[in-house]
C-alpha cells in the first residue's frame, strides 16, 4: 500500500492546476482510489482497497472558510488555477474565500468534486486523462 510520503513526493510536483492530472495519475499507479481535502489547513484523507487509508499532515495554518458559498466566483478561480495561473496555497485561500470546505476526489469515476461548509455539492466535474 501507499504512504503519505510517496503521496507528498508526487504532491511536490505540483505547481498549479495544470499539474493535477498528472499527480492523479501518479498517485492512482500508488493504488490511491479516492482523496478527501480539507481547505482549511490542506490535510487530506487517502483511501486505498480493503478499507486502507492514511492521512497527511495541515500544509499551512488555518483559514477560515466562508460562511457562504460564491459558486461564479469560484469557478472563476478554478479556470486560472487549471490554467496555470495560481499555486496550490494561492487557490486553497480562494475555495476558503468562496466558501468551499472540501473537495473529494474518486479516481474510479475520476471526479473532482467540491463541498460547501454544510456539505452541499457546489461543483462536481470530471478529471482530464
Amino acid at each position: 500500500m501507499f504512504t503519505a510520503e510517496q503521496i507528498k513526493a508526487a504532491h511536490s510536483n505540483v505547481k498549479s492546476g495544470a499539474d493535477f492530472p498528472k499527480y492523479i495519475q501518479e498517485i492512482k499507479v500508488l493504488g490511491v482510489t479516492a482523496f478527501e481535502t480539507w481547505v482549511k489547513d490542506s490535510h487530506t484523507e487517502y483511501f486505498g482497497t480493503a478499507g486502507y487509508s492514511t492521512s497527511s499532515t495541515p500544509m499551512y495554518e488555518d483559514l477560515g472558510i466562508a460562511s457562504s458559498s460564491n459558486k461564479t466566483r469560484f469557478e472563476h478561480y478554478l479556470k486560472i488555477h487549471q490554467q496555470g495561473e495560481t499555486d496550490y496555497v494561492t487557490f486553497c485561500k480562494h475555495c476558503a474565500e468562496t466558501g468551499i470546505e472540501k473537495w473529494f476526489v474518486d479516481l474510479s469515476e475520476m471526479t473532482c468534486t467540491y463541498y460547501d461548509k454544510a456539505g452541499n455539492k457546489i461543483l462536481a466535474e470530471q478529471i482530464p486523462q
